[in-house]
């Protein structure tokens, strides 16, 4: 008995080593293959895609603010016609689109793709692997152009949406490295009105901010004799915590690793919530919450009642895309970066330009992968994008004098007293985010591209980061200690380095460790 313990642990060792040695050789896995050629019904490029018309499957996550039905939408309606792909879409609310695509998946019974999936890079990885996700790296080679060329245009985007295997399992939401605006997604906004019927000054460091919060909150500065004033609320404290970091200098490398970046002294890998600054930040948070300066419910509060309640201008300060494409309120001001307690002013609330990498997948159900990836691919040119966005002319856009796209009065300034989304959401769905596109500012007419938020960037810009994304170690500084166990390394090679991290520092945004 004691022989064949000794030789059970010899072949689990001999098995884990030849995993180990796999995993750092930096060859791609097998992957799912399609298998087949592509079939006869197929154009290789132009549109129809297809000659006989199909049917696929799909699965979307429904934001609030987009169409509750795609089928009734007119981008579909004429893509189709296009096309000769006709989609049958399953919507699922975005609240509860984690937990039914891992049922789903779990389960076996899931759609030909997932549109709008919000798949994150560990799921990306796992299902691809198993082959329920297929490989797409041939696929984008052979059949999406507009994608391999924005991959080559740039790298640090195709680098993010290559896994550790070498493989590409998802067409992602990519966001125009040059649009400012949209790379810093929701921004901190202050309700002017309540500024000047205060006589206050806008805030320029956390001190300041509280003072102001404070004064909303004890004032009346809506001027209605009630105290009715929420002085600052958003969905979850999360946007709160991201906006507040840069005061204690934190977040050097924007959100797309919450908890990692720089130390700007050692130039090591930093784990933020280790920092005490962090903890002093969280401890400026709890003061605003326990003095009712921030909303009691901002832990539990929906999107669509944060919305609901913010159209009734009770909110002094928020975090969103737009209070004026969102609550049709006009009053506000785009914040700058503030100034914490040790003289920092960093705005690093920002993204990547990967911004979503599982924005779409293709299942091993899908009966026509190539047909899938010429349909999914053509929204990422020139003229898909143009259509995905501002739908189309003489109905959602007219194109302006200086040959600029604008959207029609119906969008912006609705007769019926809709909201911007809601009067666009007649022709598209993008509202919500999620989409695999790239967003650009001279097609993309959202929130982030409206006056009000492009000036909002202009303010904060000076304090904007340089590089964002997953950190590198300085050239200078090799050797990265991770926190509790102390523990340094600096002889395994680039690649194996990399996956050797912890999960908290492992994730593929396009800038390599």
């Amino acid at each position: 008995m004691k022989k064949l313990k000794t030789l059970a642990r010899m072949s689990v060792a001999a098995v884990l080593s030849m995993s180990l040695i796999a995993g750092c050789s930096g060859e791609p896995s097998s992957g799912p293959q399609t298998g087949e050629e592509p079939s006869g019904n197929l154009n290789a490029t132009g549109l129809p895609i297809v000659n006989e018309p199909i049917t696929l499957k799909m699965v979307a996550g429904k934001a609030p603010t987009t169409a509750p039905d795609w089928s009734q939408t007119m981008l579909w309606q004429e893509y189709e016609k296009m096309t000769n792909v006709k989609i049958e879409w399953e919507m699922i609310p975005t609240d509860n689109l984690a937990e039914k695509r891992n049922i789903m998946l779990a389960g076996g019974d899931y759609p030909d793709a997932f549109f709008t999936a919000s798949i994150p890079t560990a799921d990306l990885l796992k299902y691809g692997r198993q082959g329920v996700f297929i490989k797409l790296n041939d696929l984008i080679e052979q059949h999406a152009p507009n994608l391999k060329a924005i991959l080559e245009k740039y790298p640090e985007v195709k680098s993010g949406l290559t896994m550790p295997d070498g493989n590409i399992y998802s067409f992602p939401t990519i966001y125009d490295p040059e649009f400012t605006s949209v790379l810093a997604g929701s921004k901190m906004w202050i309700k002017k009105s309540w500024l000047d019927n205060l006589g206050l000054k806008e805030p320029e460091t956390t001190d300041e901010f509280y003072e102001m919060l404070k004064a909303f909150k004890e004032n009346d500065a809506n001027g209605n004799g009630q105290q009715d004033e929420i002085p600052y609320q958003s969905v979850g404290i999360a946007p709160l915590i991201n906006y507040l970091r840069g005061a204690w200098g934190l977040g050097n490398r924007g959100v797309r690793n919450a908890n990692v970046d720089l130390d700007p002294e050692s130039g090591n890998v930093r784990f933020i919530p280790a920092d005490p600054k962090y903890k002093e930040m969280l401890q400026y948070i709890r003061k605003l919450y326990e003095e009712g300066l921030i909303a009691s419910d901002i832990f539990t509060v929906q999107a669509n009642q944060f919305y609901a309640t913010g159209a009734e201008g009770v909110y002094g300060a928020t975090i969103t895309t737009s209070p004026y494409t969102l609550m049709n309120q006009t009053d506000y001001i785009g914040a700058t970066a503030l100034k914490g307690p040790y003289g920092d002013q960093i705005w690093s609330a920002v993204g990547s330009p990967l911004a979503s990498p599982g924005a779409f997948v293709i299942t091993d159900r899908n009966p026509e992968p190539e047909a899938t990836v010429r349909w999914i691919d053509h929204l990422y040119g020139e003229e898909g994008s143009k259509m995905f966005f501002m739908g189309f002319e003489g109905k959602s856009y007219i194109v302006n004098d200086k040959g600029e796209y604008e959207y029609t009065e119906e969008i912006t300034n609705n007769p019926n007293g809709l909201t911007f989304e809601q009067a666009l959401i007649k022709y598209v769905v993008w509202p919500g985010g999620g989409y695999p596109n790239i967003v650009q500012q001279r097609f993309f007419k959202g929130a982030e591209s409206q006056p009000e938020s492009v000036a909002a960037a202009e303010r904060f810009k000076p304090f904007s980061l340089k590089k964002y994304g997953r950190p590198s170690a300085s050239p200078r500084k090799r050797t990265t200690t991770w926190p509790r166990s102390g523990r340094t390394s600096t002889a395994l090679s680039p690649k194996c380095r990399r996956n050797s991290y912890p999960a908290a520092l492992r994730s593929t945004n396009g800038i390599n460790i």
